[in-house]
């Protein structure tokens, strides 16, 4: 088993014991989400100006289209590079992620939060949360990539403080905007993790199996 399936696995596992816990309504989770998303929620309305720059993150800089357009040109520079089976199983591993992602939503049908003044809306269900996936999903393909390249130290250290910034990041705007619980947020990482990693492990057995010298296989 390579490392990165051996690293999916926590994540899979800690996913489906947070998921079991949404599905069955379990008190405590509800009740922290509940105390959490209406101090923030309260702060929100007070606090209009960094609303405003929340709105304009969460809906604009860290918006899953955003970070699909991110990786497009990732999967432009791979195929340029003369790497199209790792450019393609990038696209592979986003496009599962959404799939999962979506999936996931209407079979749990998980309700956002309402309030009486909102300041934000979304659509879909809730859980897990589709910002935060789309970030973490978006932020470790790029880290994983500038791995397998052997970026220099000074840009991977760059990369990851940015990715940081930005999952944790998404990820709070959405609860301060009022759209999401922390669990989606929590959810929308794990799920995340366990898709990133998994791809990644798979990608390292299958690249030494078809093609050890056409595409980099390390770093999974």
């Amino acid at each position: 088993m390579s490392h990165g399936v051996r690293r999916a696995l926590p994540c899979a596992a800690l996913f489906l014991m947070l998921l079991a816990l949404v599905v069955l309504r379990w008190g405590p989770l509800l009740s922290l989400d509940a105390a959490v998303s209406g101090a923030l929620h309260r702060t929100a309305v007070a606090s209009p100006g960094w609303t405003r720059v929340s709105r304009l993150l969460s809906d604009w800089v860290w918006d899953p289209w955003a970070m699909r357009a991110v990786l497009a040109v990732a999967i432009g520079l791979l195929v340029r590079r003369g790497a199209p089976l790792l450019a393609v199983w990038v696209g592979a591993t986003a496009l599962a992620g959404t799939a999962l992602q979506q999936l996931v939503k209407a079979l749990v049908g998980r309700a956002r939060p309402v309030w009486p003044d909102p300041v934000d809306s979304a659509h879909y269900a809730a859980f897990p949360s589709g910002h935060a996936m789309s970030a973490l999903v978006t932020g470790v393909l790029l880290l994983w990539l500038l791995r397998l390249y052997g970026a220099r130290p000074g840009w991977r250290w760059t990369a990851r403080v940015l990715v940081v910034l930005s999952v944790v990041g998404v990820g709070c705007t959405r609860v301060f905007l009022g759209v999401h619980w922390p669990s989606d947020v929590l959810g929308g990482w794990l799920l995340g993790g366990a898709v990133v990693a998994g791809s990644a492990g798979a990608y390292a057995v299958c690249a030494r199996r078809w093609a050890p010298r056409a595409v980099p296989a390390h770093g999974a």
